[in-house]
């Protein structure tokens, strides 16, 4: 199963050619390993070991790299934009892996890459860059901005409902204010003139920070795409014996709940905290059969396969007798 990390854990994978030295290796090691792909050259001068590497997500390998690349460069360091920002605040990357980090080169109107380095000659103001741990990049509300200008509809989404739910749920409920106040300021940033601002607003307007993964944005997404309307988000169970429950979705016409079952939700250990998988499946039958019992609805469930597509999803729900309004 793949692993997510942070930046301290990013920091502590990377080693420099000298400390791989000073660890016992010798310089015809080092480049045998790396010939060997069982050491992963980074950058110059920044290595990572292939399987701890591989064992990451596509966001946790981008993130090494972006360090990498702060690491290696003149104080105070690069600003980081759009995805290689992503990764520094951690908001998911649905489908992308980028091959290149993202930097703005601050006062510069064209952009050009440099060892690797994509700099893109982007206006930003002072107001838009923060700092993360040391680390500069473009603040949360610009870099899903940018992600919403030049990544997929899926990505961008993915991206803006996690920025969303950061600022405005609590507990599975979001607070129609401060949503509120969320999507008027990015209606205000998505007021300039630029490429792919059009497809920007109608993802901002979109976005939902109900949503408590990327497969769950996405879905919402293709169902969209499908047709359904009056979808609910997040509907409140009270159990049998007062326990509460959050579900995915509901279909109050078909009298179907909806749930995105992410690989994560029974094998990740950050997911599943101290229980086993089978533990995890076991609570997540009885949770399923209580609903059930006290409400009399169906369930329907769908893996991330199943929102690939519009007509995925489409042919995953039928098969439960959810269709969408005629």
């Amino acid at each position: 199963m793949k692993t997510t990390i942070g930046l301290a854990q990013a920091r502590d994978l990377l080693k420099t050619r000298e400390e791989l030295l000073d660890s016992g290796s010798t310089p015809r090691e080092i480049r045998t390993l790396v010939a060997e792909r069982r050491l992963i050259r980074v950058r110059r001068d920044r290595y990572v070991e292939a399987d701890a590497h591989e064992g990451l997500w596509g966001e946790g390998r981008h993130l090494v790299a972006v360090v990498a690349a702060h690491l290696n460069a003149d104080p105070p360091g690069p600003v980081f934009w759009g995805p290689s920002a992503a990764v520094l605040l951690g908001l998911p990357l649905y489908r992308l892996s980028p091959n290149t980090v993202h930097t703005v080169i601050l006062g510069a109107r064209h952009g050009r890459t440099r060892a690797g380095v994509l700099q893109h000659g982007v206006g930003l103001d002072d107001a838009d860059i923060v700092d993360i741990d040391g680390i500069r990049c473009t603040s949360l509300e610009r870099t899903v901005l940018d992600l919403a200008c030049t990544t997929s509809p899926e990505t961008a989404l993915s991206a803006a409902d996690a920025a969303l739910r950061r600022v405005a749920v609590e507990r599975h409920r979001q607070d129609p204010d401060r949503a509120t106040d969320w999507h008027r300021r990015m209606s205000l940033r998505a007021a300039v003139r630029t490429r792919g601002i059009r497809r920007a607003r109608e993802i901002m307007d979109f976005a939902d920070g109900r949503a408590q993964l990327p497969g769950e944005s996405v879905s919402r997404l293709q169902l969209h795409r499908i047709g359904f309307t009056g979808v609910e988000l997040q509907p409140h169970v009270v159990g049998s014996e007062g326990d509460e429950y959050w579900i995915d979705f509901g279909f109050p016409r078909n009298r179907v709940f909806g749930e995105f079952d992410g690989r994560g939700k029974y094998v990740d250990p950050e997911v599943r905290r101290t229980r086993s998988t089978e533990d995890t499946v076991l609570a997540e039958k009885r949770r399923e059969d209580d609903v059930r019992g006290v409400t009399g609805w169906r369930f329907a469930r769908w893996e991330d396969r199943h929102v690939r597509t519009p007509d995925a999803l489409a042919a995953r729900l039928q098969a439960f007798g959810v269709r969408p309004p005629a």
